[in-house]
């Protein structure tokens, strides 16, 4: 029996849009392309909700941070929701500081921003993060505490608050496997 058709046309757009938005970017050291991860947070979202307009953010979280793109865009080709969506998730940088002296401020905004953030903001910001912890939880069984010196900032503490903090802000998806699976990684990889 054939399934039902299911409209995606927007996260086949937003997935297009970010296909060669990221074209022929690497992800930081890992030898795949960048694509992979929003597709990873996508595939994570997904697991939380239908809803194409946060499958779409997720697709597109990381456009504005990391290519010349702007939100602008990204509402014209997708409207406000996802723009909205994609903008909370942005890192704001901080104009005249190096991006390692600024990475803390940088952190904590992010994580506020996020304790006061609606629900399908914080689906798209975990889809975000969990893909980020399960590649720091694949390399730290390889690379043990090396794995932070290819970070701006190499303290593991650092980043072990970081991974807390954020885990404290989307704590209201605890109901998620999605919440489950990053908690667990945070715990694995940062137990004492």
């Amino acid at each position: 029996m054939k399934d039902k058709h299911f409209d995606t046309e927007l996260l086949d757009r937003a997935i297009g849009f970010a296909v060669r938005a990221h074209a022929g970017i690497e992800r930081r050291g890992k030898g795949f392309p960048y694509i992979v991860h929003p597709l990873e947070a996508v595939a994570i979202v997904a697991t939380m909700t239908p809803d194409q307009e946060l499958l779409a953010a997720a697709a597109l979280h990381d456009v504005v941070e990391d290519t010349d793109f702007t939100i602008g865009d990204i509402r014209a080709a997708f409207g406000d929701r996802v723009a909205s969506i994609v903008d909370k998730e942005t890192d704001i940088e901080m104009a005249g500081v190096d991006a390692g002296e600024s990475w803390h401020a940088r952190k904590q905004a992010a994580i506020d921003r996020l304790a006061a953030a609606p629900r399908d903001v914080k689906m798209v910001a975990l889809g975000d993060k969990l893909s980020n912890m399960r590649a720091i939880a694949r390399d730290y069984a390889v690379q043990g505490d090396g794995l932070w010196n290819l970070f701006h900032v190499k303290e593991r503490s650092e980043h072990e608050w970081h991974y807390r903090g954020l885990a404290d802000s989307l704590r209201g998806l605890s109901d998620t496997f999605a919440f489950q699976e990053f908690e667990y990684l945070i715990n694995k990889v940062f137990s004492k």
